[in-house]
């Protein structure tokens, strides 16, 4: 089933999300030092996503490019008010949709953005692997517990695009090797990382509040970045 790491993946955060709902009574201080943390550790993992780029050119030409897409079109506001939707249809407490809201874009964010996310699925179309995702489901399913206490069950409502990005990827995967060569699909996946792991980067930072970037303004550059390799490799 090609699907299947996917729904595992999904579950996984499912299950973190709602044993998260039981230590949100936990003291603030904690969740906030908690919180640090986990900004940290997301920095971390980011700038090691970021760090495997062979043509930093190409991954600045994507972010610039992705982050005019972003503007011109508003795509953090309209996932704002995605999130808004969402939590007013689970909520009668109309001031707690901009928490909702948050937890559901940091949490699509970080599960989304990433080597596994792609590589995983890729894994599940092309060769029925679901081994990555599985894994994958797992650190998903404990960031989920952590992140749903500090943020809220906004955080829950991020295996929506989880489910569809992973599924997606996985089920054009099942016919990609007929379109794009091995080689240039692996040289692709590395910027694709890399744009994503500058943009975990700027979670990170958001997470400890040292910026308040608009970081779903930039997620066209995952797209755009793949383009710009395209067209530098046959140029």
């Amino acid at each position: 089933m090609v699907l299947f790491g996917t729904l595992i993946n999904g579950a996984f955060i499912i299950a973190g999300s709602v044993l998260g709902l039981f230590f949100t009574k936990i003291p603030e201080r904690y969740k906030e030092t908690v919180m640090q943390g986990i900004g940290l550790a997301v920095i971390l993992i980011g700038l090691q996503m970021a760090l495997v780029t062979d043509q930093i050119i190409i991954v600045l030409l994507g972010l610039l490019s992705g982050a005019i897409i972003g503007e011109f079109i508003h795509l953090e506001d309209g996932l704002n008010r995605l999130g808004s939707w969402l939590g007013s249809k689970f909520t009668a407490d109309p001031g707690s949709d901009f928490s909702v809201a948050q937890g559901f874009i940091t949490a699509t964010l970080i599960f989304c953005i990433g080597a596994m996310s792609i590589l995983g699925a890729l894994d599940s179309g092309i060769r029925g692997d679901h081994e990555v995702l599985i894994t994958k489901g797992v650190i998903d399913g404990f960031t989920a517990l952590v992140l749903t206490t500090t943020l809220g069950f906004g955080v829950v409502f991020s295996v929506i695009p989880v489910v569809l990005y992973q599924g997606g990827i996985a089920l054009l995967a099942t016919q990609i090797e007929k379109w794009i060569p091995e080689a240039f699909l692996n040289g692709m996946i590395v910027e694709v990382t890399a744009v994503g792991g500058l943009l975990i980067v700027a979670i990170g930072l958001n997470l400890l509040k040292i910026t308040q970037m608009r970081i779903g303004n930039l997620l066209p550059a995952i797209v755009t970045v793949g383009i710009i390799y395209y067209i530098y490799q046959i140029i």
